[in-house]
């Protein structure tokens, strides 16, 4: 059993660490790690908002100081993004689709980091309000509906609509997630709130990873390797999720 704590502690860091790195809280990677540890889905949603606040805005911080978040294209998203959070965390959802659901958003970042390359400048396209609102919208209310911060989806957006570069993507990602976070758990609050024992000893270690993740993503590491790697934890863990439990 003690060996069992220490490997999900290091594999909490390992998440937090490689989420932060691109500019995610890493809920969806803290979801499919309690699933796999068999943690209830009614403390899942609420823990792994939690971390994502303390892990997204260590990053968002860092991100920032590096000069690479728009004001201009996140607060459209944000804007659409924040109420529909705060409905999705009132909503309940049937244990088994909800690790099918999460499985298959978990592929979006795998899609993401292998197949998506950073947008030249020359070829950047100005934001559209209304399309922005739209799909502000959408990641909200499903955000809140699976408690993640939405990051996952509203990255390979961006990059494919060519708004915005890859460490550009990752601050306003990290803060997106920031503020939906807040909204989920809002919107969770209603209905009552579950967190494990170990909560403290979760923030701390998640904390810790997000803040090294966020120094090295944004200001030493070159991303292709660390994208690369979180890509195929990733994939392994939609995999559990979609076909391991019934």
């Amino acid at each position: 059993m003690q060996a069992e704590i220490l490997l999900f502690f290091g594999l909490l860091f390992t998440v937090a660490f490689l989420y932060a790195s691109v500019g995610h809280g890493g809920a969806s990677g803290y979801l499919a790690l309690m699933a796999i540890f068999a943690i209830s889905p009614l403390v899942m949603k609420p823990t792994a908002l939690l971390l994502n606040l303390f892990v997204s805005s260590v990053s968002f911080i860092q991100f920032y100081r590096g000069g690479h978040f728009k004001w201009k294209v996140f607060w459209p998203f944000a804007l659409s993004s924040i109420p529909l959070s705060f409905v999705g965390g009132t909503m309940a959802i049937d244990s088994n689709i909800y690790k099918k659901i999460l499985g298959a958003l978990l592929l979006i970042p795998v899609i993401r980091f292998f197949f998506f390359k950073n947008t030249d400048p020359k070829d950047f396209r100005p934001p559209n309000f209304a399309l922005s609102l739209l799909i502000g919208g959408i990641i909200g209310l499903l955000s809140g509906m699976i408690g993640i911060g939405g990051g996952i989806i509203l990255s390979p957006i961006l990059l494919l609509l060519k708004w915005t570069d890859q460490k550009q993507t990752a601050a306003i990602s990290a803060a997106f997630i920031f503020v939906n976070s807040v909204a989920g758990l809002g919107g969770q609050l209603i209905k009552g709130i579950n967190f494990s024992t170990d909560m403290i000893a979760y923030v701390v270690v998640a904390f810790v990873g997000g803040l090294l993740g966020a120094y090295f993503g944004a200001l030493k590491f070159p991303q292709t390797l660390l994208k690369n790697v979180l890509a195929c934890v990733l994939a392994l863990a939609a995999y559990k999720l979609l076909f391991t439990y019934a």
